[in-house]
């Protein structure tokens, strides 16, 4: 194509401010309550304070008021208009945890009606900042607050934790707070909300925590009374605080080299077997807490997940990888704007395939033996498991080697294969046990797969229950009463469910 150009050519510029709605889009980021806590912590972190006091206000029954008080360098009043511009640019040191300059506003504004900036330093005046979401999606005005309100507010934290410098942010109209059901409502609210704010700064922030000179209170107390109901010190929660490796040849160091970033260090781990302690379970689900944890300037900004390396598998529940980031991470690494994820891209699992430590033992032979380390543990203390006769077509091959994995197998048995098949009588199933088939009635086919188009490996939940409850039943030349018993009644009840699901896909066309 001899016309093509590979500039674009301009003819001048135009300024295009924002529409007021793009308040709502930075409002609406997804942001769970502890995370948009945790990013104010961060704010706290990087203005150099030794303790953040997060405090819930009550009157009497009702939450009124969230705020984060550190006592960091604090902001002055140019340094604060900054802060609270959306994308402000500040000078963010390569040691910080901050980088788009949203995250104070998002994340308060995700959680909240209103907030409230108010700081001094050791040179400055106090002075404070509020957005308002109703003003904001106006006319973007953002208000002064009266200076002498900034010093009483500043004065109420004096040395707990403000002595001469400090940062206050205040949360008024908190959407996740409780509006009815009284005292009780508002205990069982605060104990849960607090346990897992308590769980996600002490996992996120867990080496900061663990310095001497760092803290986090979170505190409950009622404004007109002044009593406070709770004083909770955030305890570091550390992923990789196992008491005995799994393996006694581990955690070992693996290195390998990415394009464009450079050397990069894995610090691979095989935790405890069958363990119980809070910095184990504190991710998810097994499938969920094995994997990288990434940090960013000892911040841990994603815990658990393979990014695209390989499937997550119960086998592999006990390998956690530590990463720490490196200063450049070019277009390798990029980190999510909550904090909460690291994506990655294709250089970084192709490099992991060449990973080793300086034994030459490979990144691969470390998954390998955390495998066989959780193998071991469970045949060691779970119960004994029959044996079954193999899963085969139509079921999906990871489901097939899940089941593999986790059952012993009939060898020389054909395998138990499930198929859709117009079928009499409105049945949803039927057994060909000569055959070792499931056939599945294809006239509930569109409705149980929602309208989507279906394949041979479609439905695999559906598929995988029905393989748990009728491989036996292949193990045998006939059924005896109590097993047509059952088959009648599952026949029954499956029946049923497909014919609601045609009914709803009905309603919906």
């Amino acid at each position: 194509m001899t016309d093509w150009q590979f500039d674009v050519p301009t003819s001048g510029c135009k300024i295009l401010p924002p529409d007021p709605r793009s308040w709502d889009a930075l409002s609406s980021q997804g942001y769970d309550f502890e995370v948009a806590v945790a990013d104010l912590v961060d704010n706290s972190v990087d203005a150099g304070a030794r303790d953040v006091v997060i405090h819930f206000l009550r009157d009497g029954d009702q939450l009124v008021s969230l705020l984060v008080v550190d006592d960091g360098s604090g902001m002055d009043e140019q340094e604060l208009d900054i802060a609270m511009t959306v994308g402000g640019r500040r000078d963010y040191g390569s040691r910080a945890l901050g980088m788009f300059g949203t995250g104070l506003k998002s994340a308060s504004l995700s959680q909240a009606r209103s907030v409230t900036v108010i700081s001094r330093t050791r040179r400055s005046r106090p002075a404070g900042r509020r957005w308002v979401m109703e003003h904001a999606r106006s006319d973007h005005r953002c208000d002064i607050v009266d200076p002498d309100f900034a010093q009483s507010l500043l004065d109420r934290y004096y040395d707990r934790p403000i002595t001469w410098q400090g940062t206050i942010v205040r949360w008024d109209g908190v959407k996740d707070f409780p509006k009815h059901g009284g005292s009780g409502q508002t205990d069982r609210y605060l104990n849960r909300i607090i346990a897992k704010l308590g769980l996600h700064l002490g996992l996120h922030l867990h080496r900061f925590l663990a310095r001497d000179d760092f803290n986090i209170t979170i505190a409950v107390e009622d404004v007109r009374t002044r009593t406070v109901y709770l004083d909770y010190g955030v305890q570091p929660v550390d992923p990789f605080a196992y008491p005995v490796s799994g393996d006694p040849g581990f955690p070992r160091t693996f290195t390998t080299t990415i394009p464009g970033v450079g050397p990069v260090a894995l610090e691979a781990h095989v935790w405890t077997p069958r363990s119980n302690l809070d910095e184990y379970k504190a991710i998810g689900t097994v499938l969920d807490r094995q994997g990288f944890y990434f940090y960013r300037n000892n911040r841990l900004v994603q815990a658990g997940g393979w990014n695209k390396f390989r499937q997550a598998e119960q086998h592999l529940a006990l390998a956690r990888v530590a990463i720490d980031l490196p200063p450049d991470t070019g277009d390798v690494f990029r980190l999510t704007v909550k904090k909460s994820g690291v994506e990655t891209s294709p250089e970084f699992p192709a490099a992991l395939d060449d990973a080793c430590d300086v034994d030459g033992v490979s990144f691969t032979d470390y998954l390998t033996v955390a495998q066989t380390t959780y193998r071991e543990a469970r045949r060691r203390s779970g119960p004994v498991r029959n044996p079954v006769i193999p899963p085969g077509k139509g079921i999906p091959p990871e489901v097939r080697q899940a089941i593999k994995d986790e059952l012993p197998l009939h060898e020389h048995e054909d395998p138990i294969e499930i198929r859709w098949q117009k079928l009499d009588g409105g049945m949803f199933f039927d057994l060909d046990r000569e055959k070792h088939i499931i056939l599945l009635n294809s006239a509930y086919r569109t409705a149980i797969l929602g309208g989507r188009r279906g394949g041979l490996n479609d439905a695999p939940v559906l598929k995988s229950l029905l393989f748990l409850m009728l491989h036996q039943v292949f193990e045998k030349s006939h059924s005896g009463s109590r097993e047509k018993d059952n088959l009648q009644l599952w026949q029954s009840i499956l029946v049923t469910a497909a014919r609601s699901e045609v009914d709803r896909l009905v309603d919906n066309d």
